[in-house]
């Protein structure tokens, strides 16, 4: 039987790996990604400035920007547009929508920093990058990465909870199952001998079990 293709995201960068360091110009002046060792940041690109979708997504990272302060993430957006442009996007989603933008924007009108993170897809454009994100630790490895098509807003929720579930597995050595939400109970490793797999009852460690290799616990 012939074995799937591993996926490989587009560029040089993948998940495990040191994310690559730039220093760039954005709307709150210079910024290297480097100087934000000791944070989680989240990296995420636009197809372009004034545009309806990334509005929307502007407006929603910006008002859970407090959740994320808490959770010592640095949030930095991305689009190939000018700095002038970045500069009257943010003025206006300030002026028409109430909302201030309290991130910065990096302006990557070379598209240096899109090319070498593989935001931009070719099947999609040659010049815009895609709905990427990327969520890097305070370690600076790439800890997630997702693409998104044009047409669909990311939702900040999720990513709230994503961040969750990686802090929290990262802090206490466990997993988290599928639909995972603060407070519910976490995964922890199966046994790696027979003699473990075996045990039936290993409600002495605090486990409940549905089988020898899938057993929660409340932390």
């Amino acid at each position: 039987m012939e074995q799937a293709a591993s996926y490989r995201p587009p560029g040089p960068v993948s998940l495990g790996m040191l994310a690559p360091d730039f220093e760039a110009k954005t709307t709150h002046g210079k910024v290297k990604l480097s100087d934000y060792k000791g944070k989680w940041v989240i990296l995420f690109s636009h197809p372009g400035d004034f545009t309806p979708v990334c509005t929307t997504e502007f407006i929603a990272f910006a008002r859970k920007h407090g959740e994320f302060v808490k959770r010592n993430v640095q949030l930095l957006g991305l689009t190939v547009d000018s700095l002038p442009s970045h500069i009257a996007w943010v003025r206006s989603i300030e002026e028409q929508m109430g909302v201030h933008i309290p991130f910065p924007t990096i302006a990557d009108l070379d598209t240096r920093i899109s090319r070498m993170y593989g935001m931009i897809h070719p099947d999609m454009s040659d010049e815009a990058p895609i709905r990427s994100l990327f969520i890097i630790d305070p370690n600076r490895i790439v800890r997630m990465i997702f693409f998104y098509p044009a047409g669909v807003g990311r939702s900040t929720d999720e990513i709230l909870r994503i961040m969750d579930a990686l802090q929290l597995t990262t802090r206490e050595k466990v997993a988290t199952p599928a639909d995972w939400k603060p407070g519910d109970p976490v995964l922890v490793s199966s046994p790696h001998t027979q003699q473990g797999a075996e045990a039936r009852d290993r409600s002495h460690d605090g486990l409940e079990c549905k089988a020898w290799y899938l057993c929660t616990k409340k932390l």
